[in-house]
């Protein structure tokens, strides 16, 4: 099962949910878990500890290479990361040129052999590569901010993916960052009570000076852990219905 945590928009806390919820894969779940970086900032594989390859991520998607070769365990037991460089940042013009829609698909499902679930932290934008992602992903975990621009980008990603042809991934809105301090904030809440929430904390913010996620650094029954634990069990129940 693949899951690519996903906004068009970026700030909206996506590299910190794909991490924490990788974490949960492997630890709450104990699932054999691969977290993959695709953004080129390589936030993600900077936190759970990996230094940047020597621009070699790119060519692992775009040529016959094996992926896996550059796949490295972890500080945390069952969970491996595929990591990212900064030769990501022409990923989208090769897809474009490559002309091969499911290639990602096609590398994730080969790396599915090996894990049990795939966390993709997925770079912003409305481009060749999302498209590949989300044809390649089960679920897409969307973190939205509670006020009306962020929350626009999720109606602009399903109108984006209701163009495109073939089956659709099931859409995941998540609530981040979260002030209930904030009138606006609570509002949204209101609006979608249905929705999981992450709330703003200092200890999501502390995950890039510890380079670890947040339930290695807190306990299990933190709040901030825990909502994070709330929002993967969610995924999994969603992940257990058969598709239609």
């Amino acid at each position: 099962m693949i899951i690519a945590v996903y906004n068009a928009k970026g700030g909206v806390g996506k590299t910190t949910l794909a991490v924490n919820l990788a974490w949960a894969s492997a630890t709450v779940s104990k699932r054999r878990t691969l977290l993959w970086d695709l953004d080129a900032q390589a936030a993600a594989s900077y936190i759970v500890g990996e230094q940047p390859l020597a621009k070699l991520a790119r060519s692992s998607i775009m040529k016959d290479a094996d992926p896996s070769k550059l796949i490295r365990p972890t500080r945390i037991d069952r969970l491996d990361l595929l990591p990212a460089d900064e030769s990501l940042r022409d990923l989208d013009r090769h897809f474009h040129d490559l002309g091969k829609r499911k290639r990602l698909a096609k590398i994730a499902d080969q790396l599915l052999e090996h894990y049990d679930r795939i966390i993709i932290d997925c770079p912003p934008g409305l481009t060749d590569t999302s498209d590949q992602i989300l044809r390649a992903a089960d679920i897409a975990v969307v973190p939205i901010i509670p006020a009306a621009l962020s929350r626009r980008s999720l109606d602009v990603i399903k109108d984006h993916i209701a163009r495109k042809k073939g089956p659709k991934v099931i859409l995941a809105p998540v609530f981040s960052m979260v002030d209930r301090r904030r009138t606006l904030h609570l509002a949204e809440l209101e609006k979608h009570a249905g929705w999981p929430a992450v709330p703003m904390a200092s200890a999501y913010e502390r995950m890039s000076e510890e380079r670890l996620p947040v339930g290695e650094m807190l306990p299990q029954s933190a709040p901030p852990v825990q909502a994070v634990i709330d929002v993967w069990r969610r995924i999994e129940r969603a992940l257990a219905k058969p598709l239609k």
